[in-house]
C-alpha cells in the first residue's frame, strides 16, 4: 500500500517537473518565433497540464490513499459491519452482493471506516426470497480476500476491473455466517431507481409470457438487465455484431431523445415553451440512464445530449465535436477509471467514426428511390461505426463479424421498434388489454429476432475468430486505418506512404510472432473451479485433458480455456507427434508428466520413477508421502478440482519433505515451459 501511494507521488512529481521544463523551453524559444516550434510545445504543455490534472484526480479518488479505507486498518480478526448498497444478484448456489463497509469491530470497539466490497452469501435453493435486500445492515466475522484473476493465460481481468470500480476484496459467508441488524439505512432516490427497475421488470415478466430467452432480450434491450440473459445467446449476439442493441448505449438514448422530443412537442402548452420542454426531456434522459445502471456508455450519451439539448435551448448551433470532447472531460473528472473500460472507449470510437465517415460512405452511391435511400443510409451508418471501432474490438475480443452489416440492417430497425413497444407496455401496464397484446407483441418480435441471430451466427463464414491483437499490434492497426482514410478524403499522398511503413509494421511484428508460436512448446493446468483442464501445446496445435463438462464447448471452455488458446494460436489435434501417452501418464519431449486423480492405483517399485510433474486432481485419497515413495518428482501441482483443505495438507507435507508445489486455485493457472 505504502509502495503504491509513494510510486503514484512520484510519477505524479517527475510529470510535473517535466511539464514546467517545457514552459520553462516555450518560454526560451519564444524571441525565435519558429513557424511550428511555438506551436508544438504550446500543444505539448496543454497536454502536460491535463496528464498532470488527470493523474491528480486519479490519485486522489483511489480509495486506498484515504485514511479511513478499510483496508488501511483490516486485522484477521476484525468484525465487518457492512450495509448492502444494491439488490441482491441471484447465483446458482450464491447471492452477489454489493457492500459498503461502515466500521471494523475489534474487540469491544467501533471503528469507523469506508469502502467497498463483494459479499459472497450461500443461498438456500429452496427458497426465492433473498435473505438481504437494499439498505439492510449485517455484521460478519469471515476473513476477507483480495479479488484475484484466474491466472489462465489471456484471461480477463476481473482484479483489474473491480478495481477501476474501487472494490478490492470479497468475502464468502456461509449460512448462519452474519447477523442482521434491525432497521435499514436506504437512499430515498436510489429506493426509488430500484423499484422502479423492479416494477418494470414485473411487468415484462408478467406480460412476455415463460420465454426465457425472449424475456431475457427484452430486459436487457428496454433497462440493461442481464441476468435473465441466456449465455449461448448473448455470445451470438457479439459473434453476429449486434450485441451493442442488449448493451444498453448512445442508441437507446438517441431513440429515448427523439421519441421524448417529438412527444413533448406535440403538446399544445408546451410547443412555445423551450426550457420546461428541454428540461422534461433532460428528465427523462437521466431518469432512463439511471434505471439503466449508469454506464459509461450511457452516461456518455446522455451528458452529450444533455449539451445538444441546451444548445438547441439557447439557440446556439452545437458542434458534435466539442459536445464529445467536453462529455468525456467531465466524465473523466468525475470518474478517471472511465478511460479504461471497453464501453467508454467503444461509445466514442463508434460516435466519432460515424461523425466522420458516415457521409463520405453515404455518398458513394446516389439511390433514387426513398426506400433504398434510406436502407443505404442506415447501412453506411453501420460501415461507418466500424472503422475505428474494429481495432479495438479485436484488441479486447479477438473476433470479427464477417456478417454484421446484415445482421445490423435487419436487428437494429426491429430493436428500436422492440424498445418502443416495451415503453408503451410500461406505461400502459394498468390496461390490461393493452398490456397483454403488448407483451406478446414483444414477444414476437423478439423472438424473431432471435432466431435470425441465432441462424446467422451458425454459418461457417459469420464470424473471424480468434485473431491476435497487442496493443502494439492494435496501435498500428489504428494508425494504419487513419492515413488510409486521410489519403482516400484529401488525397493526401504522404498520408499513404505512411500508411505503407504502418502496414510493413503490422506485418513485421505479425510474423515474429508467429515464428514464436510456432516454436513454442508448453503444458498449462487451467484453473476451472471444481474441474481439469489441461492443455499441451505443441506449436500451433493443442491437445486437450479433462473433465467432459470443460472438454464440450461451452461457457466454461469459452470463459476459462479459449483465451489462452487464443494468445497462444493454437488448435485442437488429435495428439501431437511430441506427445506419448501411457495411461495417466505422458511425456512430451523428453519431459515426463503424471496424472493422480482418484482412480490412481500404485504399487511401491524397486526403483524411484523419475518424473517432472506429478498434478493431482479430483481428491484423490493419497498423501504426498506414498507418492514421493514411487515418484522421484521436480514439482507436485494441484488443480482447481481438489479441495482446499485437501491442497492445504498436501502443501504442509511438501513442506515437509522439502518438496516443490503449486496451488492453481491460489497462485493462478500452471504454464510450464517445456523448452526451459
Amino acid at each position: 500500500m505504502l509502495q503504491d501511494s509513494y510510486g503514484g507521488t512520484l510519477l505524479l512529481i517527475i510529470t510535473c517537473g517535466l511539464f514546467f521544463l517545457l514552459a520553462l523551453l516555450a518560454l526560451l524559444l519564444l524571441p525565435l518565433r519558429l513557424k511550428f516550434g511555438l506551436k508544438i510545445i504550446t500543444g505539448l504543455i496543454i497536454n502536460g497540464l491535463l496528464v498532470c490534472i488527470g493523474m491528480a484526480l486519479t490519485w486522489q479518488q483511489d480509495i486506498r490513499h484515504h485514511q479511513q479505507w478499510y483496508g488501511n486498518s483490516y486485522q484477521q480478526n476484525d468484525g465487518l459491519l457492512i450495509c448492502v448498497t444494491e439488490p441482491l444478484i441471484t447465483k446458482p448456489k450464491t447471492y452477489k452482493i454489493a457492500g459498503r463497509v461502515q466500521a471494523l469491530l475489534r474487540n469491544d470497539s467501533v471503528i469507523p471506516c469506508k469502502g467497498h466490497l463483494l459479499v459472497y452469501l450461500s443461498r438456500d435453493t429452496t427458497s426465492d426470497n433473498p435473505p438481504l435486500k437494499y439498505g439492510d445492515r449485517f455484521i460478519t466475522r469471515q476473513k476477507i480476500q483480495l479479488i484475484r484473476n484466474s491466472g489462465n493465460p489471456g484471461a480477463f481481468n476481473y482484479q483489474r476491473y473491480t478495481a477501476l470500480q474501487q472494490i478490492f476484496h470479497q468475502v464468502f459467508i456461509k449460512e448462519g455466517g452474519y447477523t442482521k441488524l434491525p432497521g435499514h439505512q436506504r437512499q430515498p432516490f436510489r429506493q426509488f431507481i430500484f423499484s422502479t427497475r423492479e416494477y418494470v421488470l414485473n411487468v415484462l415478466r408478467k406480460n412476455i409470457g415463460h420465454n426465457k430467452e425472449a424475456l431475457g432480450v427484452a430486459e436487457a434491450l428496454l433497462i440493461g438487465y442481464t441476468n435473465d440473459l441466456d449465455k449461448d445467446l448473448l455470445q451470438a449476439y457479439s459473434n453476429t455484431g449486434v450485441v451493442h442493441i442488449i448493451a444498453i448505449s448512445g442508441m437507446h438514448l438517441a431513440l429515448i431523445y427523439f421519441l421524448l422530443s417529438g412527444l413533448l412537442k406535440k403538446i399544445p402548452f408546451l410547443y412555445q415553451y423551450a426550457r420546461p420542454r428541454a428540461l422534461l426531456v433532460l428528465a427523462g434522459l437521466w431518469m432512463f440512464a439511471l434505471l439503466t445502471g449508469a454506464a459509461a456508455s450511457v452516461l456518455r450519451a446522455a451528458v452529450m445530449f444533455t449539451f445538444i439539448t441546451i444548445g438547441d435551448t439557447v439557440k446556439k448551433k452545437s458542434c458534435i465535436y466539442n459536445s464529445l470532447a467536453a462529455a468525456a472531460f467531465l466524465m473523466l473528472v468525475y470518474n478517471p477509471g472511465y478511460l479504461w473500460e471497453v464501453g467508454f472507449q467503444l461509445s466514442y470510437l463508434a460516435v466519432i467514426s460515424i461523425v466522420v465517415f458516415q457521409k463520405p460512405v453515404y455518398q458513394w452511391f446516389a439511390i433514387s428511390n426513398s426506400l433504398l435511400d434510406k436502407t443505404w443510409k442506415l447501412a453506411a451508418i453501420s460501415l461507418a461505426a466500424q472503422v475505428l471501432t474494429f481495432p479495438v474490438c479485436i484488441y479486447y475480443f479477438h473476433q470479427f463479424p464477417n456478417l454484421f452489416l446484415v445482421t445490423n440492417m435487419v436487428a437494429v430497425p426491429l430493436s428500436g421498434l422492440v424498445l418502443y413497444i416495451e415503453i408503451a407496455l410500461v406505461c400502459f401496464s394498468w390496461f390490461t388489454p393493452v398490456a397483454a397484446f403488448a407483451g406478446k407483441l414483444v414477444g414476437w418480435l423478439v423472438s424473431g429476432m432471435n432466431a435470425f441471430i441465432s441462424r446467422v451466427n451458425q454459418l461457417p463464414f459469420a464470424v473471424w475468430d480468434q485473431l491476435p491483437a497487442t496493443i502494439a499490434t492494435t496501435l498500428l492497426l489504428y494508425a494504419l486505418v487513419i492515413l488510409l482514410a486521410t489519403w482516400l478524403l484529401n488525397k493526401y499522398m504522404l498520408a499513404l506512404k505512411w500508411a505503407l511503413f504502418c502496414g510493413l509494421g503490422f506485418t513485421v511484428i505479425h510474423a515474429c510472432h508467429a515464428w514464436q508460436w510456432s516454436r513454442q512448446q508448453k503444458m498449462i493446468v487451467y484453473q476451472v473451479p471444481k474441474h481439469r483442464a489441461i492443455d499441451f501445446i505443441a506449436g500451433r496445435r493443442y491437445f486437450f485433458v479433462g473433465d467432459s463438462a470443460v472438454r464440450e464447448a461451452g461457457v466454461l471452455q469459452h470463459f476459462h480455456l479459449k483465451p489462452a488458446r487464443i494468445h497462444y494460436q493454437v488448435r485442437p489435434v488429435p495428439l501431437p507427434a511430441r506427445l506419448q501417452q501411457f495411461g495417466m501418464a505422458y511425456q512430451f519431449n523428453d519431459k515426463r508428466i503424471v496424472l493422480v486423480d482418484d482412480h490412481f492405483r500404485f504399487n511401491i517399485p524397486e526403483k524411484k520413477l523419475e518424473v517432472h510433474i506429478i498434478v493431482l486432481s479430483n481428491n484423490p485419497n493419497i498423501t504426498i508421502t506414498q507418492l514421493a515413495a514411487i515418484f522421484n518428482s521436480g514439482c507436485y501441482v494441484f488443480d482447481a478440482s481438489n479441495s482446499l483443505w485437501k491442497i492445504d495438507k498436501w502443501k504442509k507435507e511438501c513442506e515437509e519433505l522439502l518438496l516443490r508445489s503449486y496451488s492453481v486455485p491460489e497462485q493462478g493457472a500452471f504454464v510450464w515451459d517445456i523448452t526451459q
